[in-house]
């Protein structure tokens, strides 16, 4: 295997302006979610000149490449590798933020700059490359290896392979998330879910509020048990402690001279090891009971850009591989063999698409990816061609250590 390591370097090194080019075209298409067709028919023009064995677009938009033969047609052990980017973006902020033009995919000083380069274009560009290394090299495995550049994972983590896995019926061996990690290898993080609390008063004329009951004093009331809450939540000593804020308050009343009658706050609750939906919501309706109040898990349903409306509960379960599973040590093994040091294996502050993979269907799931996390969402975005260099050549050798 020695050989082959080196021969993927070479090639990785080889292709390194082809694969900062294919970026920075990425990157001068606006691709926020639900609008990233034109993105998306971009990577397919790009695997289908590295010599993929087939692209194509899924009802939701998602483009799938494949190398290697379809699993019905293969002999060996079942062997399926799935390597995942997704190709949407938020949008751009303030633009007296930025020092560059967020869309100008500029190559210079050792760097593609724009949005989208980190979070995250610059994996789905690095894997290309590798799908170009892999056909050069005339890779020949049992196996096969799909390229997702996925939709709508900035407004839904998880809803892409929600629809691979359920309506696709492609359900891999194992999934490398190509987020932004700095090339370490990461192995899990914090899951999340979004409620809505709802409370109920009884409107009266303001001038005597002692004939109603106002919702606005119930909502506050629960805001500061809420505070006090995320104290003592529970701490993981790998994922970090899970936490709860209120990122909103919506008020209702018939008047501004009447009592409140209605008000709802928006719950962003972070989920370490151990918590789940059910011991979110018990932990909330604790807080609420003898009120007229109710929780509500959030829903998301929205329509692709390919007309196909979708959707899926806000809930994103939390989901750590342990350090010594065969797929991370794979990982480590193939890092060390072709860069010759030990990688950094570690986690995610944000939270990705490995939320539905492993944490819904258990998926062996690893991230590795060019890019600082830290710039993810910033201004200033800009991924370093080296590391882009070193994705390239990891993922096809992950390919060939499998």
């Amino acid at each position: 295997m020695e050989n082959i390591y080196q021969k993927i370097n070479e090639l990785a090194e080889k292709y390194r302006n082809y694969t900062a080019e294919n970026l920075s075209k990425l990157v001068q298409i606006k691709s926020l979610s639900l609008g990233e067709k034109e993105v998306q028919l971009e990577l397919k023009r790009q695997m289908e000149e590295a010599g993929f064995d087939e692209v194509r677009i899924d009802g939701l938009g998602n483009v799938i490449g494949r190398i290697g033969n379809l699993p019905a047609d293969r002999q060996g052990e079942k062997k399926i590798l799935a390597i995942d980017g997704h190709m949407d973006t938020v949008d751009m902020g303030n633009m007296d933020n930025w020092d560059f033009d967020p869309l100008g995919g500029e190559i210079k000083n050792g760097f593609v700059h724009g949005r989208g380069t980190v979070d995250q274009e610059g994996g789905p560009a690095a894997f290309v490359t590798s799908g170009k290394i892999l056909k050069e090299l005339g890779f020949d495995k049992d196996m096969t290896i799909y390229f997702v550049g996925s939709v709508m994972e900035e407004d839904c983590d998880g809803l892409c392979w929600k629809y691979l896995v359920e309506e696709e019926g492609i359900k891999p061996d194992v999934v490398i998330s190509t987020e932004p990690t700095n090339l370490g290898i990461y192995r899990g993080h914090r899951g999340r879910m979004e409620m809505h609390v709802h409370f109920y008063g009884v409107s009266s004329h303001g001038s005597a509020p002692e004939r109603g009951k106002n919702a606005i004093y119930m909502a506050s009331k629960t805001a500061l048990e809420i505070e006090r809450l995320n104290e003592r939540l529970k701490f993981d000593k790998f994922l970090g402690k899970g936490t709860i804020t209120i990122s909103e308050m919506v008020t209702g009343s018939p008047s501004l001279c009447a009592v409140a009658d209605y008000a709802r706050i928006h719950l962003d609750r972070r989920l370490t090891w151990g918590e789940t939906k059910e011991s979110a919501v018990a932990e909330i309706e604790k807080l609420i009971d003898g009120m007229d109040a109710k929780v509500e898990v959030l829903e998301y349903k929205e329509t692709a850009y390919t007309g196909l409306e979708y959707g899926m509960e806000k809930y994103y379960p939390t989901w750590k591989m342990p350090k010594d599973h065969e797929m991370v040590q794979l990982g480590v093994k193939t890092f060390k063999s072709l860069f010759d040091k030990e990688p950094k294996v570690d986690k995610w502050t944000f939270s990705t698409n490995g939320i539905m993979t492993n944490g819904v269907y258990g998926i062996p799931t690893i991230g590795f990816g060019p890019g600082n996390e830290v710039l993810a969402h910033a201004p200033n975005e800009k991924v370093a061609i080296d590391d882009l260099v070193a994705a390239s050549a990891f993922y096809a050798a992950y390919a060939y250590e499998m």
